[in-house]
């Protein structure tokens, strides 16, 4: 996914987006592991209990890390500790990352699991442990194996022209 075109923003080091989905991917994973063991998996609870359930409270500062990821992505904290420890470390990449499509798989994240959240906050049972492992088997893709759902789903619209680029 590296920029060939002239028009694309300034490329970012592709092990950032990695690296943010690897810590990511440990957050959602006990998110999910919460959810499931907490109110989320049962159908009987008040809008109280569903609030102040360690899960989704977890999952709603998980979302905003996810708004932060795509509003303002040079100040959000993983990619701030990627830049300040870990890259120093690495030798320079061998090529640059179109930045477009990681903040749009940050935008996907948010989607998902503020689905979950909704869901879950108006009672509907296993809504945010679903929410939260679709969301943690995206990110562990990303951090794994390089494959980010998200950005895939970016090219895919971009290329149906559903995304303008220009």
């Amino acid at each position: 996914m590296s920029s060939q075109h002239g028009a694309a923003p300034p490329g970012i080091d592709p092990r950032g987006p990695r690296f943010a989905a690897g810590i990511t991917a440990l957050l959602l994973l006990a998110g999910t592991f919460l959810a499931l063991v907490g109110s989320a998996a049962r159908p009987d609870t008040t809008l109280g209990e569903r609030v102040a359930d360690p899960a989704f409270v977890l999952l709603v500062a998980i979302d905003l890390l996810f708004v932060w990821g795509f509003a303002a992505p040079r100040s959000a904290p993983w990619g701030a500790v990627f830049r300040a420890l870990v890259r120093p470390r690495l030798a320079p990449p061998s090529e640059w990352e179109d930045p477009r499509p990681p903040r749009f798989a940050q935008v996907v994240g948010f989607v998902v699991v503020g689905i979950g959240l909704v869901l879950h906050l108006v009672g509907v049972p296993y809504a945010l442990p679903i929410a939260a492992a679709a969301a943690f088997v995206a990110a562990f893709l990303n951090a794994v194996f390089a494959f980010c759902l998200g950005c895939r789903l970016y090219l895919l619209l971009t290329r149906a022209g559903i995304i303008r680029t220009a």
